[in-house]
């Protein structure tokens, strides 16, 4: 279940004026309580909206600030959670400290899954949000509310971790309309407590595309890289070098060029493969002497096709 708020339509489709700092866009913040991971997915005609709009900290929550944006809803609205405060209190301090809130659109997310969002009247039309259980989704200068509400649906039903629904969701409202004015920049910030990377911060996953003809797209394709590179192999995509694995990979390695030598023997081919996997950033993926992580494989593979 999710609730509509404030939807700003009073000005109907007249499209007046807008700033270049006005950020006009659509967005998603995102709590899973499984894994504690908190998120901001975003999308703009706008450049590098990532470097704007989405804002998050582990154990606390997760905010998005857009229209006329105020980084401070970011910065001080994370303040008051760390202090305890929900999502729906945190709005109604920092609505209330801002003497423009009018032009103001935000939505936030907390460690426990409360959400809010807020259009302020004077955002441009149309505008309005959805705040429901671990999720908040807005935008402003959209085509119309479908893009809201193929967000909000999205994200409720899709499966997979954060980024993953976050993302989903994203692209769902790109399709349902958008931003009215175009596309140009999308973003996607998720983090969790030791995160980041040899878990030294917490962001997790920090993704950018600041200036392209098919931002969400091109930030899902992105995605689906940082999943391949940084996440762990799990137990069933992991398979003993022997057999027909073995023939694929010293095919694979051979074409390559990482293997120079007509008959290799197994360490030739055991190092061979470790070199290939550093080169290419598998860190996360390398197993034990004798085994192999099936997407690694699946990589190599595709890389010796292209090769010709």
């Amino acid at each position: 279940m999710f609730l509509i708020q404030n939807q700003n339509k009073k000005r109907g489709n007249e499209m007046k004026l807008v700033d270049r700092n006005c950020i006009n866009t659509f967005s998603i913040v995102g709590f899973d309580p499984e894994t504690k991971e908190l998120g901001v997915a975003v999308a703009s005609k706008f450049l590098s909206v990532g470097s704007v709009v989405p804002w998050a900290k582990a154990g606390v929550g997760a905010i998005a600030t857009q229209s006329w944006a105020n980084p401070a809803y970011g910065s001080r609205g994370l303040e008051l959670m760390a202090e305890g405060k929900s999502a729906q209190e945190v709005l109604a301090i920092i609505t209330e400290e801002d003497d423009n809130k009018a032009v103001r659109q935000v939505g936030l997310v907390d460690a426990f899954g409360g959400s809010a969002t807020f259009s302020g009247d004077e955002c441009h039309p149309w505008a309005g949000g959805i705040a429901g259980t671990n999720f908040a989704c807005q935008g402003n200068i959209l085509v119309d509310e479908k893009t809201t509400q193929a967000m909000a649906e999205t994200f409720e039903k899709v499966k997979g971790d954060l980024a993953t629904r976050l993302t989903k969701a994203l692209l769902a409202g790109d399709e349902a309309g958008g931003d009215s004015r175009g596309k140009q920049s999308a973003a996607l910030l998720v983090v969790k407590e030791k995160g980041g990377y040899g878990g030294f911060n917490d962001r997790y996953i920090d993704l950018r595309v600041d200036d392209h003809t098919e931002p969400v797209k091109e930030l899902e394709r992105i995605l689906e890289l940082h999943q391949l590179y940084f996440k762990k192999s799990a137990k069933e995509e992991i398979s003993a070098i022997e057999n027909e694995i073995k023939g694929r990979l010293t095919k694979g390695l051979t074409k390559l060029e990482y293997i120079k030598t007509d008959n290799p023997s197994e360490e030739q081919l055991f190092e061979a493969l470790h070199t290939f996997q550093l080169i290419e950033n598998f860190d996360e993926r390398i197993q034990e002497t004798g085994f192999i992580d099936n997407k690694v494989l699946e990589f190599m593979e595709s890389l010796a096709a292209r090769k010709g």
